[in-house]
């Protein structure tokens, strides 16, 4: 199965992808939802946990009014519906991690209702992805099951810390789409500052709904809104990396077109995937989906927002990705492919901004993007920790459109430049690296070329390609200074082309 196409070879004909994601993000706080702990990672086990947490017999959640703010700008970042009333509800199940029995979460009103998101796809296309609902709840903590062969420890430290789950309309389609879309999620979370959007620590994580039908269903399935098209779906709980979302889509769809095309029928059920042995598992099945008897939490009102809060945190919003895209494009003359590669990271787009003032803006984008990311990338660095002032890559921009270096000598200047040896222009002084400009030197150069190599020099009218070999010699001689636009002028005029 290719990553992008929407239909699936089978034996017995086509299948359909169809999944729905849950994304759950780690709400940016310092405090717990419902407690004063402290939220933060590295802390030792059960060191950030309140009696709140631990579930001590008549201890009150106070909300915490800071998440509530968190996820109200999240619900405007997605463009979606906030609601001015929402309500909490105890989700009753036992689990070891769990210590009050039920986790305080929203089913009914949820605090986000609506909303859509735009999503760039791998060929710079876009496809819009509906969102169902953004609501509050809490995360549990963490068993650890391999200090002790006979025993479990518990650590709370992460119980009671705020999440949003935020859960998108069955209208992703391929393993592609789905990375896409939790990419473009991240992006406008960390852009909103509501959620780090740390994968590797587990504050940002995915539960993928998978679940294929027949080729055609779908569009059946949009026109009616009629779920009995779509086939019976599988969620595959807490996947943490692109790279896992797409493996697991792939297995997962793979195995309930087996199944099916033996006659057997896929049961719900919840299933985690296995990275080492590339596969999904049943963890629990899902028959009706269980029973979590859920009821209004009696120690909390519920939920009132003003209309005047929300105004004003929509006030303070910063500039989203989409209106970013659209600006630089508009604004500096870049290629959306540009554009969207420059807002991936905030700290990107925002070092571009500050070198791309009075210059060439594609040039800095192709130093941006290409030597300053890959130097970044080489030494394990986000653009956030970019030592190379903005003002360096202006500067060397600069060189190269005043031709006082060429875009190649550009690249051994830009080599000493990372390696601390001062500014383009430093740099460019103290090496001798100005590019020759001075046509009488040049020519000089050709002209000994010329008379060195009569034969060849005879041969360029019928073949004109072999100019290149000229310049080559003259670039040698030259010790590779030499301005590539005067040289090829020159060599024209003198060779008669």
């Amino acid at each position: 199965m290719s990553d992008n196409t929407k239909t699936i070879k089978g034996r017995t004909g086509d299948w359909e992808i169809v999944m729905g994601l849950e994304i759950h993000a780690q709400v940016a706080s310092k405090a717990k939802l419902f407690s004063g702990a402290a939220v933060g990672f590295g802390a030792g086990p059960n060191e950030q946990v309140s009696l709140v947490d631990a579930g001590f017999p008549g201890m009150l959640p106070t909300l915490n009014k800071h998440c509530v703010e968190q996820a109200v700008k999240t619900g405007l970042g997605l463009r979606a519906q906030i609601n001015k009333r929402s309500q909490f509800d105890r989700k009753n199940y036992f689990y070891p991690d769990l210590p009050t029995g039920y986790q305080i979460s929203q089913l009914y009103y949820p605090i986000v209702g609506e909303g859509v998101v735009e999503v760039e796809a791998e060929d710079g296309s876009f496809f819009n992805v509906g969102i169902e609902r953004l609501h509050l709840e809490q995360d549990a903590g963490k068993l650890i099951h391999d200090l002790s062969p006979t025993e479990s420890y518990v650590d709370l430290n992460r119980a009671g810390t705020a999440l949003m789950e935020i859960v998108s309309r069955p209208d992703l389609r391929t393993p592609d789409e789905a990375v896409a879309y939790v990419k473009k999620i991240r992006t406008i979370l960390i852009y909103l500052g509501t959620c780090d959007g740390d994968m590797e620590k587990g504050n940002l994580r995915a539960d993928v709904n998978v679940s294929v039908c027949r080729a055609g269903n779908y569009e059946k399935f949009k026109a009616t809104g009629d779920f009995g098209y779509l086939g019976t779906r599988c969620e595959i709980k807490n996947v943490n990396s692109f790279r896992f979302i797409s493996q697991a889509i792939q297995y997962e769809a793979r195995r309930q077109i087996e199944i099916l095309e033996d006659g057997g029928s896929i049961t719900q059920e919840t299933r985690l995937y296995d990275p080492t042995a590339g596969e999904t598992r049943s963890m629990r099945s899902k028959e009706e989906a269980q029973d979590y008897r859920y009821f209004p939490d009696p120690d909390l009102l519920p939920l009132d927002l003003e209309e005047a809060w929300i105004a004003e945190i929509k006030a303070s919003l910063p500039e989203l990705p989409d209106d970013k895209r659209k600006r630089l494009m508009a604004e500096y003359g870049l290629s959306q492919y540009d554009a969207i590669v420059l807002i991936s990271e905030q700290a990107k787009a925002d070092y571009f901004e500050a070198a791309a003032k009075g210059r060439d803006a594609k040039l800095v984008s192709n130093w941006v993007t290409n030597e300053v990311s890959a130097r970044l990338a080489a030494d394990n660095k986000d653009f956030s920790e970019n030592p190379l002032p903005a003002a360096h890559v202006a500067q060397l921009v600069e060189l190269i459109e005043t031709n006082v270096i060429s875009s190649k000598i550009a690249k051994e200047v830009f080599d000493h430049v990372w390696n601390g040896e001062g500014s383009p222009a430093e740099v460019v002084e103290k090496h001798g690296l100005k590019q020759v400009t001075d046509t009488g030197a040049i020519e000089k150069a050709v002209d000994e070329i010329i008379a060195a190599n009569p034969d060849k020099a005879a041969a360029v009218a019928d073949k004109p390609q072999a100019i290149g070999w000229f310049v080559g010699q003259v670039m040698k001689a030259t010790g590779g200074k030499a301005n590539p636009a005067a040289v090829n002028d020159i060599l024209k005029a003198k060779l008669g082309l």
